[in-house]
């Protein structure tokens, strides 16, 4: 195994103290290194926990024996901290959204081509369970010809009393977690897009978005739908496939994956049944001999798949997984709903 790299985490805050050094300790790639904060408070809550805090952004782009840095700050510095950061011959993972706007993200990348050093976003949404379940069953076909996906994050205390809820840096649940469905659903339909519709919610706030309903078209005719609510009482599923002879729903993201398919050659007429002040044979339920039916518990996934995955990119072993088109994509998907919201209307587009 090639020898450990020296990763700095910039901002000790929740992505960068509670989740980005707590796996750097447990990596088997990086060694973390240290941190550098803003906040010389959270500075000194870094050394309190026995880690390394630089006093200045400056001296950690000055440290040579520094190979990667990843960025944890609030979004709409992003970009001025990694552009610096590679032009100072670090390699760099950016927390995502990776930028405000395209605009800034081909700063970002253009910076990466002309250092030669390596840029990405994390996106550890990727090794999410259930939606590596939901992929995988819709590379199988089993459901038939899929139609429609709708996957969904609800909660309901509102944002985050914190810069999460302030336009200027970058708030809103599109850029905090519809990014990271955005990203899965072009993971799971690798077709090409061909409309975007967006309603966005301002229920406990006014100046950026509590909750997002986008509904991407594909050009192989599937729709998905991704729905992000902080003000939902009583959550919907997190996912629900629907194919021409079968549906998948996982209900909860720690639940196994429930799959229901039509038997082939058991087609028989329905008995109506009431409903209601009515009778109906359309929604009559099928006979149980005519379906099967299974689960899929959650399979072993390793996020440290992530950083294991940079460290081989930047010693030339693999291709970065997450990459600067799919960054790109994901980027316009947002903008488009931002768009799609404001006129009120579904955007054409071929992305």
């Amino acid at each position: 195994m090639s020898e450990k790299k020296n990763l700095v985490v910039i901002g000790y805050g929740g992505m960068g103290g509670g989740f980005h050094c707590t796996h750097a300790q447990k990596s088997d790639v990086v060694s973390l290194a240290g941190i550098y904060d803003i906040d010389p408070e959270k500075r000194a809550k870094a050394e309190a926990n026995g880690i390394k805090a630089y006093p200045t952004l400056e001296a950690v782009l000055e440290d040579r024996s520094v190979d990667l840095v990843t960025v944890a700050v609030p979004n709409d510095c992003h970009k001025d901290i990694v552009i610096r950061a590679l032009e100072a011959g670090k390699n760099v993972i950016c927390e995502k959204p990776v930028a405000l706007n395209s605009e800034e993200l081909e700063e970002m990348i253009a910076a990466s081509d002309r250092t030669g050093k390596l840029f990405t976003v994390h996106q550890n949404r990727r090794w999410d369970t259930d939606m590596l379940r939901i992929k995988a069953l819709y590379n199988k076909g089993e459901l038939g010809q899929v139609v429609s996906i709708e996957s969904r994050i609800h909660g309901s205390r509102g944002i985050p009393g914190d810069w999460r809820k302030q336009k200027a840096h970058g708030g809103g649940m599109v850029l905090d977690w519809g990014v990271h469905l955005i990203d899965q659903a072009l993971q799971i339909v690798p077709e090409k897009i061909t409309s975007v519709y967006a309603r966005l919610d301002y229920i406990t706030t006014k100046e950026v978005d509590d909750g997002c309903h986008i509904v991407i078209g594909f050009e192989n005719g599937v729709y998905y739908t991704i729905e992000v609510g902080t003000c939902n009482f009583i959550s919907l599923p997190r996912f629900y496939m629907r194919g021409s002879v079968g549906t998948a729903i996982i209900r909860n993201w720690d639940m196994p994956m429930e799959v229901t398919v039509r038997k082939t050659g058991t087609e028989k007429d329905a008995t109506p049944i009431k409903a209601e002040s009515g009778l109906t044979k359309t929604m009559a339920p099928r006979d149980a001999d005519t379906t099967y039916s299974y689960e899929v518990p959650m399979p072993p996934s390793d996020v440290h798949d992530f950083y294991r995955n940079f460290c081989r990119a930047i010693d030339g072993k693999e291709k970065q997984l997450i990459t600067h088109d799919q960054m790109r994509r994901v980027m316009k998907v947002m903008e488009l709903s931002f768009e799609s919201d404001r006129l009120g209307q579904v955007i054409k587009t071929e992305l």
